[in-house]
Formats: C-alpha cells, sequence, structure tokens
C-alpha cells in the first residue's frame, strides 16, 4: 500500500477553480495507475479520472472537458485542476494509486489517501 496525501481543496462557487495535489511521501516507486476518486454525502465513492505511468487519462463523462488530470513522475505527485465546478462536484476527493488494470475509472484502486473537501456553492 501506498501513503497518499491530498491538498488544494475549499470552497468555492459554481463556476470557479480549484486545483488538487497529491504527495507519496517517501515512496519511491511509481505506481502504474493513480487516480482521483470522489464521493459525495450518501452516494457510493466513484471514480473521477484516471493517468497512467505513460501519462494517458481518463475521465468520467461527468468531469469530461472540465477537469484535467497531470502528474509528475519525477516528484511522485498526482494533480487535478478542475473548471467550471458544479455544485453536484461537491464531494469528499480521494487521491488513488494502484499496479493493476485497467487504469480507467473503474477500477477498484486499492491505495488511498484521507481525502480532501471540495464543497461548490450556487
Amino acid at each position: 500500500q501506498v501513503h497518499l496525501v491530498e491538498s488544494g481543496g475549499g470552497s468555492v462557487q459554481a463556476g470557479g477553480s480549484l486545483r488538487l495535489s497529491c504527495t507519496a511521501p517517501g515512496y519511491s516507486y511509481r505506481p502504474y495507475c493513480m487516480g482521483w476518486l470522489r464521493q459525495a454525502p450518501g452516494k457510493e465513492r466513484e471514480g473521477v479520472a484516471t493517468i497512467d505511468l505513460g501519462g494517458s487519462p481518463k475521465y468520467a463523462d461527468s468531469v469530461k472537458g472540465r477537469f484535467t488530470i497531470s502528474r509528475d513522475n519525477a516528484k511522485n505527485t498526482l494533480f487535478l485542476q478542475m473548471n467550471s465546478l458544479k455544485p453536484e462536484d461537491t464531494a469528499m476527493y480521494y487521491c488513488a494509486a494502484d499496479t493493476t488494470l485497467p487504469c480507467d475509472t473503474t477500477l477498484k484502486f486499492r491505495s488511498w489517501g484521507q481525502g480532501t473537501q471540495v464543497t461548490v456553492s450556487s
């Protein structure tokens, strides 16, 4: 398992932007697949975006065109740029990592962080 630490959450108005970051302190191994999950109150955790070691991204339909996932392999850091935020994006966002396939939003990640809260007001 990988220890992951998220940051960058907060409260914004609809239409605003946030940038989430995730690091793996003290971990030199680069997971093949990294991604972002989110869980809203009363709902199941869902995959938002994933990116493999080669930089190929995959997105949930609900965030395509608004969110951009990226990673810095040299620093073992993951990012999620969120633009045009909507109230329905409000959730706890989790950074996740795994070594298995497929690297897409259906992957049941085995490692994730404590989460960072994103709240979007209308």
